[in-house]
This record gives C-alpha cells, sequence and structure tokens, in this order.
C-alpha cells in the first residue's frame, strides 16, 4: 500500500483551477519528484497535502488514514513535515531554538504541568534540547547551535529547515526547492544529506526542485504537473524522454 495517495484532487481559487483531477502515489521510502514549469500547482499540490489548502475535490490519504478536514497541526503530528521555497526560520531565535521548536507536536507539556509538574517540564526541556542538539550534530551544524538563525549562511538556513523538520520525527518529508540559491557545491552536498537523511531516519521524500541536474540524480520516480494537470510520470530517463515535457519546458517548435 502507497504510503501516500493524491486521488484525484483538485483546488480552485475563484474561477481559476490551480491543480485538476491530480492523482499520484508514493511508496514508503522513496524519493519522488514533483516538478513543472513555473506556475504548473507544485506548491498548491504542497499546501494541499499539508493542510493549509482544503480541497476542491479529490482524497488525500496518508498512511492509510484520510486527510479531509485534518488540520496542518495533526498533519505534523500524523508524520508529514515540509520546508518552504521561502525560508521560514525564527530568524531572531538560535539554530538550536529553531529545532527545538519542531519537537513541539511531540511534547507532552501543557500549562497544568509547567505549573504543577515544574520537574517532569525541566526533564523534557532537557531531552528536547540534547535531541535538537543530536540533529544539528548530524547536519554537522552543532558549532552553529547558538548563532541567531537569520545570521546563518544561506545554506545552512536551508539545512536547518530541513532540521527543524526532523524533529517532528516525520514519515514523509516535503522539500520545497530545497536548492535554491545554493552553489554547485552546497547542491551536491544536499543530495548526499537528502540520500542520508532517508536512510538513517527512515524517510520517505517528496522535493519540488526547479534544478533538472538534481532531481534527475536523486529521484527514483517523478511526476510532471503543467496548468494544473499531471502530464507525465515514471523514471527519470522516461521523463527526459516524454515530448510533453520537453514542450512544456521550452515550447513547441515550429511544425513542417
Amino acid at each position: 500500500m502507497a504510503l501516500l495517495t493524491l486521488d484525484h484532487i483538485s483546488k480552485t481559487f475563484g474561477g481559476l483551477n490551480a491543480v485538476s483531477d491530480f492523482s499520484m502515489e508514493i511508496e514508503q521510502g522513496q524519493i519522488c519528484a514533483l516538478i513543472g514549469p513555473n506556475g504548473a500547482g507544485k506548491t498548491t499540490v504542497f499546501n494541499m497535502i499539508t493542510g493549509v489548502y482544503q480541497l476542491s475535490g479529490g482524497s488525500i490519504s496518508f498512511d492509510g488514514q484520510n486527510l479531509k478536514g485534518v488540520a496542518p497541526h495533526d498533519i505534523v503530528k500524523l508524520g508529514i513535515a515540509r520546508t518552504y521555497q521561502n525560508i521560514r526560520l525564527f530568524k531572531k531565535a538560535t539554530a538550536l531554538e529553531n529545532v527545538m521548536t519542531g519537537f513541539h507536536c511531540r511534547t507532552k507539556a501543557n500549562m497544568f504541568s509547567i505549573v504543577f509538574r515544574r520537574k517532569k517540564t525541566l526533564e523534557e526541556d532537557a531531552r528536547i534540547r540534547a535531541e535538537s542538539e543530536r540533529i544539528l550534530d548530524y547536519l554537522g551544524m552543532l558549532d552553529k547551535k547558538n548563532e541567531m538563525a537569520g545570521s546563518l549562511p544561506y545554506g545552512h538556513q536551508r539545512l536547518l529547515e530541513i532540521a527543524r523538520a526532523l524533529a517532528t520525527q516525520p514519515k514523509l518529508l516535503l522539500l520545497d526547492e530545497p536548492a535554491a540559491g545554493m552553489n554547485s557545491d552546497e547542491k551536491k552536498e544536499l543530495i548526499a544529506i537528502i540520500q542520508k537523511i532517508r536512510k538513517d531516519f527512515d524517510l520517505t521524500v517528496l522535493l519540488v526542485e526547479h534544478d533538472m541536474e538534481l532531481v534527475m540524480n536523486i529521484s527514483e520516480f517523478i511526476t510532471v504537473l503543467n496548468y494544473g494537470a499531471k502530464i507525465a510520470q515514471g523514471s527519470p530517463g522516461e521523463v527526459q524522454k516524454n515530448q510533453l515535457v520537453i514542450e512544456a519546458y521550452l515550447g513547441k517548435g515550429e511544425r513542417k
């Protein structure tokens, strides 16, 4: 059974069909990519998966559970985490504090425990701090833990978003333009990191990315959107040769 199933989903904004009758399945453990030209509807699909947008039609199931009407914070608890095309860190908080916020969905502390069970709350805070440091160390960023997120180099900010997402203990990680703004060396490092966390954290990964070299090097299965509709899917080799994909990116040549 697929870990994630999008079954004929649609999203309409007024009279505009941003996504139309789109279906896709992702098997557990895969690294998959969702690609397409600007405005194809890729981020809209991410927003529907994560509950930011409600579906206009169709259904989404994750790990056997229907996500219809499930709030975004509860979807995170179910095991779906994401990063964003435009980095959304707490820039005036430290790198460590940013990762610690990711554990919020897994904490047991509430107002009662903070007031009346302070020892347990402090113990939980210490555990979260230690786990956050472990994630930063894993990504080679432990020496940055006390630096403000907004002062970190761009590539490290991208990694910090991934670190925070890992802190939610996801089964599925959605990466929205993870290589945006990175140089070639940082992109090579990113590919290695994604492959490593897939194995070490037992993750399934779905990424939206415009860098086709990265997509072709890392993806095991690719789905292509254009104007909100699926035009192709398959292995990297199959997608590269698909005429509809070539036309979507390069336009149609003159017919003789």
